[in-house]
């Protein structure tokens, strides 16, 4: 017997409804949020998403928001590393325009 969701994987659940394309692109983010993703706090890969923006790190009990489908978006980051920038600034003495 051949095996029926070669193409879709889990998305196989939803048969022929909706269509190939749109059952794969489900597959993929379905994948991403399911993964092992790393906590921020202690490193482990045991975070888990609890609700919609909502992880949370089954080993240390971290909880923290993030996107929808993977805690660390690529807005997310850059906003970080916008932030550690200026954290970085202030840290050596040197304010912007603004703050002076």
């Amino acid at each position: 017997m051949s095996k029926r969701t070669k193409k879709v994987g889990a998305m196989g659940r939803y048969g022929p409804r909706y269509g190939v394309r749109d059952r794969v692109k489900i597959r993929d983010v379905e994948r991403r949020q399911k993964a092992a993703h790393t906590c921020p706090n202690c490193a482990r890969p045991t975070v888990s998403r609890r609700d919609t923006g909502i992880w949370a790190c089954s080993k240390c009990g971290t909880t923290f928001v993030g996107g929808a489908y993977i805690p660390r978006t690529d807005a997310g980051l850059s906003v970080d590393k916008a932030i550690q920038g200026v954290i970085d600034r202030l840290r050596s003495g040197q304010a912007t325009e603004e703050e002076a």
